[in-house]
C-alpha cells in the first residue's frame, strides 16, 4: 500500500470514528444551548461540525476530479469586444432556450462530486508566499478571500457539469451561467502560519430548484500530515439561464452517507436562517422596543451634549475609494470578478478600522455577510464607501468594530449611483487594555441609527458564536 493511500485510508478512519460522534449530538448540544438564541446556537453548532464533516466528504473525492475550473475568460479583450455580447436576445430564442431548459435531464449529483481544491504551497515557494505577505509578515487575507469566491464558482460549476469537466468553454454554449448571490459568513477558526501550506476546498453541501449551498474550508497542512482549519466560508450561489437570464434548475444532491445528509441539514438551515434575518432586517421592519430603548439611552449619554474626544460621529467615519473597473479584472460573464470587488471592500474596510481603532496590533474575526444586488460593468467607475457602524468591547477584546462597505456604480452623465454590493466585516484592536482608546460610534441621523443597530446585531451575533468556541488569536493584515 503506498505512503499516501495508507494516510488517506488511516485518516478516513479517524474521521469516521469521530464524526459518529458529531453527527450523533448534532441536533442534541442544539437542545442544551437553551440560554442562546436557537439561530446563534444552530449556527454555533454549524461552524463546530462543518470542518469534520467536510473532510469525511473530501475523503471520497476522486483526487484525479480535485482541480479548480479557471473562472476568467481565456480570450483576449481584444477579441471579445468585437461581437456584441449586450445584443437582447429574439423572442425564438428565448423561447427555444425556454423550451430546451424545461426538457433538460436533471441528472441528481453526489456531494463529493462538486468537491474541488486548490493548494497554495508557502512553505516551498518563497516567491508565491512573497505576493501573499502583509507587512507584518502574515498573510493577506484580502487576497485569500478573492480566491473563495472563485473557488464557490468553480464548486457551482463542476456541480452543473460533472465532476469530469475540465473546462467551461463559452457561456453561450453552456446555456447557463452561475452568480455570487451572497456570502452568509466567514469564520477565523486559528491563526493563518506562513510557513504551512494552505488548501483552499469545498463542496456543495445543498440545493434549491436554482440555488446552490457552497461550503469552502482553508486550511493549513501540517508537515506530520496534520491538518487544521483556519477558516471557514458558506457561500449561495444561483444559477440563470444564458439568454433568458431567468432562473435555471439546477440538479439535486445524492445524500449516500450520514455525514452528507447533516451537510444538506446545515445547508437548509442556513437557506431558512438567511431568508429569516431579510425578513427581520430594520430596513423592513422597525426595531425592537428593546432596540429602541436601548438606542434612546446611548444616545442620551454619548449624543449632542457629550463632548467628550471618544465621541465619534458615524459620518465622521466615512472612507471612500473610486476606481475605474479595467477588463483585466473581469470574470466569464464579461463582468468584473466578484472576489476582486471583496478583496478591494476588506482592505478599505480594514483601513478604515485600523484608523478609527488608532492603528495597534489589528485582528480580523470574522465576515458578517456579503450581498451581490448587480453585476459591475467592464468600465464602469466604482464608489466604494466604507463607515464604522458599530463599536463595543468585551472580556476578551478591548475594541471591536463593525464595518459596512457599499460598492456603488456611478453614472458618469447624471451622478446617479446603483448599489451593486454590501460588505460587513468585523476586526478587533488585540492589545493591552491601557494602549486602546475607548472610542464611541454615535449615529446622527435615522438612516446611521438603523445601521448602528444592525452593527450592534452583528456584532452579538458574532461575540456569541466565538464564545461557544476554542478561542484562538490570529492577527490578519491585507
Amino acid at each position: 500500500m503506498s505512503g499516501s493511500l495508507g494516510r488517506r485510508l488511516n485518516l478516513l478512519g479517524g474521521v469516521e470514528l469521530h464524526l459518529k460522534y458529531t453527527v450523533r449530538n448534532f441536533a442534541s448540544t442544539i437542545r442544551k444551548q437553551q440560554n442562546l438564541p436557537n439561530s446563534v446556537a444552530k449556527e454555533t453548532q454549524d461552524v463546530n461540525s462543518m470542518d469534520q464533516l467536510l473532510t469525511a466528504v473530501r475523503m471520497k473525492a476522486d483526487p484525479a476530479y480535485n482541480t479548480v475550473l479557471p473562472l476568467r475568460v481565456p480570450e483576449l479583450w481584444a477579441e471579445s469586444i468585437l461581437h456584441d455580447s449586450h445584443k437582447a436576445p429574439s423572442t425564438r430564442a428565448v423561447e427555444e432556450a425556454e423550451a430546451q431548459h424545461t426538457n433538460d435531464p436533471l441528472t441528481p449529483r453526489n456531494m463529493h462530486d462538486s468537491y474541488c481544491e486548490v493548494v497554495l504551497p508557502f512553505s516551498s515557494s518563497p516567491r508565491l508566499l512573497e505576493k501573499y505577505t502583509n507587512v507584518r509578515g502574515g498573510i493577506r487575507t484580502g487576497k485569500l478571500m478573492e480566491h473563495l469566491d472563485s473557488l464557490a464558482g468553480s464548486i457551482s460549476y463542476k456541480h452543473m457539469l460533472g465532476p469530469r469537466v475540465d473546462s467551461l468553454g463559452k457561456i453561450e454554449g453552456r446555456g447557463f451561467y452561475i452568480v455570487t448571490a451572497s456570502v452568509d459568513r466567514l469564520d477565523v477558526l486559528s491563526p493563518l502560519d506562513p510557513s504551512c501550506d494552505l488548501r483552499l476546498s469545498g463542496q456543495v453541501i445543498y440545493t434549491g430548484s436554482s440555488s446552490m449551498e457552497v461550503a469552502v474550508k482553508m486550511e493549513t497542512i501540517g508537515s506530520g500530515g496534520d491538518d487544521e482549519a483556519v477558516m471557514l466560508g458558506r457561500f449561495s450561489m444561483v444559477c440563470r439561464d444564458a439568454v433568458t437570464h431567468r432562473a435555471r434548475n439546477v440538479h439535486p444532491l445524492i445524500m449516500s452517507t450520514p455525514e452528507e445528509q447533516a451537510l444538506h441539514t446545515m445547508g437548509e438551515d442556513m437557506k431558512k436562517r438567511r431568508q429569516s434575518q431579510a425578513l427581520r432586517s430594520l430596513s423592513r421592519v422597525p426595531p425592537s422596543s428593546t432596540e429602541a430603548e436601548f438606542l434612546h439611552s446611548f444616545f442620551l449619554k454619548h449624543g449632542e451634549n457629550n463632548r467628550s474626544d471618544q465621541r465619534v460621529w458615524m459620518g465622521d467615519t466615512k472612507v471612500e475609494k473610486t476606481m475605474l473597473m479595467f477588463p483585466q479584472e473581469r470574470n466569464i460573464h464579461q463582468k468584473i470578478f466578484g472576489g476582486y470587488l471583496m478583496r478591494l471592500a476588506y482592505e478599505l474596510g480594514f483601513s478604515n478600522a485600523s484608523l478609527f481603532m488608532r492603528g495597534g496590533h489589528v485582528r480580523f474575526l470574522s465576515l458578517d455577510g456579503i450581498a451581490f444586488a448587480q453585476p459591475v460593468p467592464i468600465g464602469s467607475i466604482l464608489r466604494l464607501t466604507s463607515h464604522v457602524l458599530h463599536s463595543t468591547s468585551s472580556e476578551e477584546f478591548p475594541l471591536i468594530v463593525h464595518v459596512g462597505v457599499t460598492a456603488n456604480v456611478v453614472d458618469v452623465q447624471t451622478g446617479n449611483e446603483i448599489t451593486t454590493n454590501e460588505f460587513r466585516f468585523t476586526w478587533c484592536r488585540d492589545d493591552p487594555v491601557s494602549a486602546v482608546p475607548q472610542r464611541k460610534i454615535v449615529p446622527r441621523t435615522y438612516k446611521e441609527a438603523m445601521l448602528w443597530l444592525e452593527g450592534k446585531r452583528a456584532l452579538e451575533r458574532g461575540d456569541e458564536i466565538r464564545g461557544l468556541r476554542t478561542k484562538h488569536t490570529v492577527a490578519e493584515l491585507p
